[in-house]
């Protein structure tokens, strides 16, 4: 991705020095100044809810959140795990709320779930937080109202019904391109043993017709 985006970069560079060679300097300083102020606005919508998720955490209350959500984790994810399915819980709390303290909590979930080699609940966890569904888009609102939008969220019930498509499509679709492999590997698994035994059928009838033939003599 970094040269994908150098790449452009240095295209649109030489476009722009090529068509209007006067607003060059002016068009790099501008795109500079909004890189900036969207970085600060991250920043700072990230600095409140991270210091908001460390009070609720404190206070429990993302614990009793995740709690609710652990017997869903249990039958999602597939596990038996405990550190697993509260770290994912814990992911899939703070990602309904819009929070931006998830990330360490899913990273933590996929290492135990591949400490016991379940590779299903690695990759759905991962779709889950692909598709980015929120009850509460608070960073988008909070980016909006940092551009000076009269109407930041209004974003609310578009993303809400976008995410949830997103992650309703993403889900099913992984649930059953899983199911096809599985069903094409136990009928390859299938055939290999079929071709197997009729192999060893067919030596251990020569064997013994030979071993007959020997007695007989």
């Amino acid at each position: 991705m970094n040269a994908v985006f150098c790449a452009i970069f240095i295209i649109s560079a030489a476009v722009l020095a090529f068509t209007a060679p006067q607003e060059f300097l002016t068009s790099l300083l501008s795109g500079a100044r909004t890189s900036l102020n969207t970085a600060l606005t991250l920043f700072c919508v990230y600095a409140v809810w991270m210091g908001l998720a460390a009070v609720a955490e404190e206070c429990g209350i993302t614990k009793k959140a995740a709690k609710a959500l652990r017997p869903m984790c249990f039958k999602i994810f597939k596990s038996k795990n405990e550190e697993a399915l509260n770290a994912a819980a814990m992911n899939l709390t703070c990602d309904l709320l819009g929070a931006g303290a998830s990330t360490p909590f899913a990273v933590k979930a996929i290492k135990e779930f591949e400490k016991e080699g379940n590779a299903y609940a690695q990759k759905l966890l991962f779709i889950i937080n692909c598709a980015g569904f929120q009850l509460i888009p608070s960073t988008v609102i909070a980016l909006r109202a940092g551009m000076g939008s009269n109407a930041a969220a209004d974003i609310f019930l578009p993303s809400l019904i976008c995410s949830f498509a997103t992650l309703i499509v993403s889900v099913t679709l992984y649930i059953v391109s899983e199911k096809i492999s599985s069903r094409s590997t136990r009928a390859k698994h299938g055939r290999n043993s079929a071709t197997y035994n009729v192999k060893t059928g067919h030596g251990a009838k020569i064997k013994t017709a030979k071993n007959e033939g020997a007695a007989w003599r």
